[in-house]
């Protein structure tokens, strides 16, 4: 992801401004795989409450010959050492792996904030009967149905972040 200032850091800090459980709490950033021992140090040291791991869209492990599975295994690692101190963290997720990402140990976890990152381009241009359905991967496969939800219903004001309210974090 192309993140003007945040091209060349591991980490930021800042406030979560995403509508998520941990909004407001002060954020510590994590792009990519790091050492746990680093991510601790900085999370102490700064005061953090939260950490979010993939920030910049950096966790993906779909590559293009399928599921990289130690890849992986090193996030979930990391992640769950945190989750295992009873730390309150974030993934960000892309939607492509969802099915696969339910494999995870990281979900049985309370104190573990999946998020499930849906781009949606030029969402201001679909009309008002445009709508958004959470289905199944088949007719009756896994879930009890299908919700649907009118795409600008979804757009509230409440669970709007613009794009400035990403400019106070401060690269580490």
């Amino acid at each position: 992801m192309n993140r003007e200032g945040h091209e060349d850091t591991n980490f930021f800090l800042g406030q979560e401004v995403e509508h998520t459980p941990a909004y407001g709490m002060k954020t510590l950033f994590v792009v990519d795989l790091q050492l746990v021992e680093e991510i601790e140090l900085m999370y102490g040291v700064l005061g953090a409450e939260h950490i979010f791991f993939g920030a910049n869209h950096s966790f993906d492990p779909a590559g293009s010959d399928g599921w990289r599975y130690d890849y992986y295994k090193k996030w979930e690692e990391m992640i769950e050492y945190f989750l295992k101190k009873d730390m309150l963290c974030t993934l960000d997720i892309p939607v492509a792996i969802a099915e696969d990402f339910l494999e995870s140990s990281l979900v049985e976890y309370n104190n573990f904030i999946p998020q499930i990152r849906i781009p949606l381009p030029y969402i201001k241009q679909w009309n008002y009967n445009t709508m958004i359905k959470l289905d199944d991967k088949d007719f009756k496969a896994t879930n009890p149905g299908v919700w649907c939800h009118r795409l600008h219903d979804l757009m509230s004001v409440e669970t709007y972040t613009d794009w400035r309210e990403y400019k106070s974090d401060t690269k580490l």
